[in-house]
């Protein structure tokens, strides 16, 4: 069989079942995305509008906004074998972002400083933009101009944000998870999977096995057939040179 045969013979076979799941790059994610921009905000809110000594909320707000991204990171990482440990990755990511939402509003609150609401002309612009925009460019350039009213409530409504979009990401995991199940299930249908392919290539050498021994036992035949048809041409050649030997010497 040449080269070009046994490519053709490969290409047929069944493609190679990973036991890895597919997971979107958490770089990818608009929730990761607007978590890192809320890490980075969340820094320089504390820089600009807290105390630098003696104030635990400083510790508190920045270690929740950074624990909300990690904890994204390592979830995706981890969803590639395990979707339960992403699952409960991903819910502590949103604890530390609903604790970060409580750290802004306390501040708001504690400083007689207004929660934007829909009735509030500024709730429906920052709205608008907090919406279609996820990447720390798109707000740095505001970092240093934003009061401590209008980065708190922007960094609020990142929260919520943050949080619908990781709920139904979730939902959407605890899904898959119930249809395709775990590692487990994947290593076993991977195993099953390359199971049946050599039962099927098993079989198919199994049904060649009755046409070959026809093959064999023809050319055995044919064989025999044109040996014996062989040593009739070289008795008759041999008899026919007796014969002429015979009438030279009569003569």
């Amino acid at each position: 069989m040449s080269d070009k045969d046994n490519s053709n013979e490969d290409n047929k076979r069944e493609p190679f079942q990973s036991i890895f799941r597919r997971v979107p790059k958490w770089q990818d994610l608009w929730f990761y995305q607007k978590s890192q921009v809320l890490y980075q905000m969340t820094f320089v809110f504390c820089q600009r509008f807290l105390p630098k000594y003696g104030d635990r909320t400083v510790d508190q707000m920045v270690q929740a906004a950074r624990s909300g991204k990690q904890n994204i990171v390592e979830g995706s990482e981890d969803g590639k074998t395990s979707t339960e440990m992403e699952l409960r990755l991903l819910n502590a990511a949103r604890s530390s972002i609903g604790e970060l939402r409580q750290d802004y509003e306390d501040y708001l609150k504690s400083r007689n400083l207004h929660v934007w609401t829909r009735e509030d002309a500024r709730f429906q612009p920052m709205q608008d933009f907090t919406k279609v925009h996820n990447t720390l460019a798109d707000y740095e350039p505001y970092f240093q101009r934003w009061t401590a009213e209008e980065m708190a409530n922007v960094g609020l409504t990142l929260c919520y944000q943050v949080d619908a979009m990781m709920n139904k990401y979730m939902e959407n995991l605890e899904r898959t998870f119930v249809t395709e199940g775990g590692i487990k299930e994947r290593m076993h249908q991977a195993r099953t999977g390359y199971r049946r392919q050599q039962d099927e290539c098993l079989a198919k050498l199994e049904q060649l096995v009755p046409q070959l021994q026809q093959q064999l036992a023809e050319s055995q035949a044919a064989y025999q057939d044109l040996k014996q048809r062989a040593l009739k041409a070289y008795n008759d050649q041999q008899a026919e040179i007796d014969r002429l030997k015979k009438l030279l010497e009569e003569k």
